[in-house]
């Protein structure tokens, strides 16, 4: 979910500044011959009151944010391209009232990028209503998105309206909508066809006016294919497709994450935890199953765990450095001397070792040369030898 929660100030503004809620502009100009190409979308700001999205060109590689949960503000942090275009694509679909199907991995933010479209949508000021179909049965989950009246089944003590009707004016979110058995699936589609719905008992139409999001962490496609997921449901929900690309395809993402959740989870009255660079290599090597909801795990732990100020590569899931640091065993090169290999096993050694010193002087010259019992001269010169910039170090 390239995720995190961040309370703001009262005026509602997430930093990067500039980008209105621009549909109308946009049908006006086309209607004048005015050219209405989006311009790559690098950076984004989204205003609480009302919640909006503005684009611009941007002249940095500035991280992109998209909005918000609940009162509060979830920011997607993210330079890659493919998540730019997700954005711009955002922007123009938040203009409509079409259906959109996220499909991604679970983690990847499907719901935040829901959230992020209700906000930006004409219809911001009505509700956002979530619905989990996995996680309630056939009956459950046609009394929850239908309602019932009273008297529908036994347990039916009184009327009950239905996440439908709830999200009049809005936009109702179906999570895990690759899970909704057959008998629903038929019913569900016929919603989407009419805009309108009887409740569980009911013979009385109700019309809605709602948009439907729609994510699953499984191929729909796949699932039409093999018979368990009907095809007219799926080309009725597959109006707008957004495919969310998983964080190890994103590792340029990881860093600013990474960052941002240090801030997020520091301590009451402490500054943010730094990050060694060793730790944001080990971070950048791991394969992410579980996405940005991993990282934040990974991350949150490390600030609880870490004594000092900088996260350091002990601080971080044992599961996360096993996986970045196995090795599979290799066999000696047979065609070299003994003491050649001695001599490259011993550079590479000292490598590691001057890294990691580097690591915990923050890149300082004379608190290594003190830990690693070499000169500054030596430092210096080791530096340019493996390639290893002090400065970057001292920023870290």
């Amino acid at each position: 979910m390239l995720l995190s929660t961040t309370k703001h100030r009262e005026n509602g503004t997430v930093q990067r500044s500039d980008f209105c809620d621009q549909g109308q502009e946009l049908h006006d100009a086309s209607h004048n011959g005015i050219s209405t190409d989006t311009p790559r979308v690098d950076d984004f700001q989204i205003d609480a009151k009302p919640a909006r999205i503005r684009a611009r060109r941007s002249n940095d590689n500035s991280p992109a944010l998209v909005p918000s949960v609940a009162g509060e503000f979830d920011v997607v942090i993210s330079k890659n391209p493919r998540m730019g275009a997700i954005f711009e694509l955002l922007a123009l679909v938040a203009q409509s009232k079409s259906t959109v199907l996220i499909e991604g991995e679970t983690g990847t933010g499907k719901e935040i990028v829901a959230r992020a479209l209700h906000e930006a949508s004409r219809g911001r000021r009505g509700p956002m209503v979530a619905v989990n179909c996995a996680a309630l049965s056939e009956q459950l989950l046609e009394s929850e998105l239908f309602g019932h009246e009273k008297g529908a089944f036994t347990s039916a003590a009184s009327q009950r309206k239905g996440r439908f009707e709830l999200a009049h004016h809005g936009t109702l979110f179906l999570d895990e909508v690759g899970d909704i058995p057959a008998t629903m699936q038929c019913k569900l589609l016929r919603v989407l066809q009419e805009r309108s719905f009887e409740r569980v008992g009911g013979t009385q139409p109700i019309a809605v006016d709602v948009r439907v999001v729609a994510a699953t962490n499984r191929c729909l496609k796949d699932l039409v294919r093999n018979g368990k997921f009907r095809e007219d449901l799926y080309y009725r929900l597959d109006v707008v497709k957004i495919n969310l690309p998983p964080l190890r395809e994103r590792p340029e993402d990881i860093p600013l994450l990474a960052r941002h959740f240090a801030e997020k989870y520091a301590r009451p009255g402490e500054a943010t935890k730094r990050i060694a660079p060793r730790v944001l290599d080990l971070l950048q090597g791991h394969r992410w199953p579980g996405n940005v909801r991993e990282l934040e795990n990974a991350i949150e732990r490390a600030c609880a765990a870490t004594r000092g100020n900088m996260i350091r590569p002990e601080d971080l899931p044992a599961e996360l450095m096993n996986s970045t640091t196995h090795m599979s065993p290799t066999l000696p090169d047979l065609g070299k001397s003994l003491p050649a290999m001695l001599r490259e096993a011993a550079t590479v050694i000292e490598e590691q070792m001057i890294r990691c010193e580097l690591d915990e002087t923050s890149g300082r010259h004379s608190r290594t040369s003190k830990l690693s019992g070499l000169c500054r001269q030596s430092i210096r010169a080791k530096l340019i030898e493996y390639g290893i910039d002090a400065v970057k170090l001292k920023n870290a």
